[in-house]
């Protein structure tokens, strides 16, 4: 199998020689570990805490790394890649886990060739996600064992050996990390890589054609493996026990809650999990016969409890403890002091501070910022679906532009859902789908053409930034560049979108920088009643395809304290001072000036376009940029 070879400075400190002991969080660690037991092919889509796993790989020599268009390809590409006898990855956050379930439900049935593992990222706290969900649950759903790492050293190791159990048991093995695991940094000694010969794909149509037929005869050697599997849990150095003096309670428990438990008790007796499924009931039994009581300490689902129950061991667990968010020492204290008989320890009062409320809003300068300008005037004419992606951030103020937001290429679905189940209330609405390129391309491109084929009246307005921005700015089909930054077909959208049947006169490709012709865009797409997608087209302003040109300032006497221009969002915009005027009416109003910070800003015009009494104007001639241009004419 031939890889591109990275372009980037062979410097990351992940790329150490073997014997070194370098500074890596999980994500790096498991990459590292991943090309120590000889990775050939690595495929993901990137999402956080996931992203790093494949930013990481994709350095190393000797693999192929590729970011692909969602989960589910990259599952089926490492797939193939098992199959021909290679040594696969295939990472993804959580809720990517939900996209790639199909490929993952089958293949599970025929087992694998070459080793596979899959590294599930899960957001425990729901710091970047819409949801939390234990990803543990697929393991026992897919029969597949499960490993659990508490820290960046266990990452690496893990991942080795999670190759080794899958190429010995022929069966795909899930990598199961949390936030805290993979954005944590440890110093981790790194070993050597294992180069691995690829035996190639043997042709066995009554394993890999999974017909009925097929599928049917393969079940009973599926079972097996999950049985064998369980004896593997029983024995192995993954899972093991910690003595401690006090036999008042044992715990069981995996992942980093296990770095927290012996924080916090180094005196009790802890059952640590490596392997957390199939959970090691024999074992888990002898551990409970010598101690009063026990608790399960897992994040987030009681998987291990339930199991644990389910084998008639007496155990408590989420009882006492949340079955959200992280298991950080305070929350544990408090759940176990009871049980021991101990009062509730008082923990110290969370620091009080004057800061200053920062909501999370889009960059200075962000192409989404004029769209939504334009969205939120409309908003008692719209109905408005929104989707996963930076520009989520548009459901906030000042724009209050998304009515909806759900999941990865969902605001396709939910905008036809909305008009073919439209109440009188709705009657007169239009209905707007907002869409980021990444996201159209992972998710949204069979919603557009359900919406034609289903003859939807609905403006899909798709956001080309040229990157995937919210997880870092990776590339993606429509930057035109791949995972080493070299050179590569860049999809057109318009031409795809007339592909999938929307008629090209109700296609329209906008600059959103230039608010006139991007508010007319738009009023005039809703009024037509059949499919329309208006394309927004301007680099983000983190990427390298972006050229800023010299920033704007507020002529102070021209200020009419209209505050207009803070209603483009943009965070280079500041309250210089406000005053109050009383109107001929006898109503007080409020009165904003502005003022642009100059290295915040980079020119896009925005706020000028906005500024009724034209108080915002360039620091230099309108004629160095693009930009600069839009906004003269503006």
């Amino acid at each position: 199998m031939s890889a591109i070879e990275p372009t980037l400075e062979a410097r990351h400190p992940a790329l150490a020689d073997a014997g070194a002991r370098v500074l890596l969080s999980g994500n790096e660690a498991i990459a590292r570990g991943a090309w120590e037991a000889g990775l050939r092919l690595a495929a993901a889509y990137p999402g956080t805490p996931s992203t790093e796993i494949l930013e990481t790989l994709s350095l190393f020599p000797g693999v192929y790394a590729e970011w692909s268009v969602n989960e589910k390809v990259a599952l089926e590409i490492a797939i193939g890649a098992s199959l021909s006898g290679a040594r696969a990855l295939c990472a993804m956050k959580h809720v990517g886990m939900n996209v790639a379930s199909d490929a993952l439900m089958t293949i599970t049935v025929a087992g694998i060739s070459g080793g596979l593992v899959l590294a599930i990222a899960d957001d425990v706290g729901v710091s970047s996600s819409q949801n939390e969900q234990d990803s543990r649950f697929w393991g026992r759903f897919a029969h597949v064992p499960v490993l659990e790492p508490a820290d960046p050293q266990e990452a690496l190791e893990m991942a080795k050996f999670a190759f080794e159990l899958s190429q010995a048991h022929a069966t795909p093995v899930i990598l199961r990390v949390t936030t805290r695991v993979c954005h944590v940094k440890a110093p981790v000694t790194v070993g050597a890589r294992v180069e691995r010969d690829t035996a190639g794909f043997h042709r066995d149509p009554e394993r890999w054609v999974l017909s009925p037929i097929n599928a049917r005869r393969q079940l009973p050697a599926q079972a097996e493996r999950e049985r064998v599997l369980a004896v593997v849990s029983e024995a192995t150095p993954l899972n093991f026990i910690t003595p401690g003096s006090d036999r008042r309670l044992g715990i069981v428990t995996s992942g980093a809650a296990y770095l927290h438990v012996r924080e916090c008790f180094p005196d009790l007796p802890v059952l640590k999990l490596g392997l957390t499924y199939p959970v090691p009931l024999g074992l888990v039994g002898r551990f409970a016969a010598g101690i009063d009581e026990l608790l399960v300490v897992e994040e987030t689902e009681p998987f291990v409890e339930q199991a644990i129950r389910a084998g008639g061991i007496a155990a408590r667990g989420k009882d006492v403890l949340p079955r959200t968010g992280e298991l950080t020492p305070e929350v544990l204290r408090l759940a176990v002091a009871p049980l021991l008989g101990e009062p509730a320890p008082s923990l110290p009062p969370y620091p009080a501070g004057n800061t200053f409320p920062r909501p999370p809003t889009l960059c200075a300068a962000c192409p989404h910022s004029g769209i939504y300008y334009v969205l939120a005037r409309l908003r008692k004419k719209v109905l408005i679906s929104g989707d996963i992606g930076c520009y989520a951030l548009g459901a906030g103020a000042p724009w209050h532009a998304l009515d909806t937001v759900v999941a990865m290429g969902s605001s396709m679905g939910i905008a036809l859902g909305l008009d073919k189940a439209r109440g009188d209330a709705d009657r007169s609405k239009a209905i707007i789908a907002v869409i980021g390129d990444s996201t159209f391309l992972h998710m949204g491109m069979q919603g557009l053409l359900n919406i034609v084929y289903q003859r939807g009246n609905i403006t899909v307005i798709i956001l080309d930034n040229r990157t995937t921005a919210m997880t870092g700015g990776q590339d993606n089909a429509g930057s035109g560049r791949g995972v080493h930054g070299e050179d590569a077909p860049r999809v057109d959208f318009p031409q795809l979108v007339a592909a999938l049947g929307v008629r090209p006169e109700r296609i329209r490709v906008v600059d959103p920088y230039q608010l006139p012709v991007l508010a007319r865009t738009v009023r005039e797409e809703t009024e037509f009643a059949e499919p329309s997608v208006v394309i927004a087209q301007r680099p983000c302003v983190l990427s390298d395809f972006y050229e800023a040109t010299p920033p704007f300032r507020v002529v102070d006497e021209d200020c009419t304290g209209c505050s207009n221009c803070f209603n483009v969002g943009c965070p280079a915009i500041h309250l210089s001072r406000s005053e109050h005027k009383t109107l001929a009416s006898g109503a007080v109003t409020e009165l904003q000036f502005a003022v642009i910070d100059s290295i915040a800003c980079t020119g896009c015009g925005l706020c000028a376009a906005a500024c009724g009494p034209k108080a915002i104007v360039a620091t230099a001639p309108a004629d160095g940029g693009a930009a600069g241009a839009a906004a003269a004419r503006c």
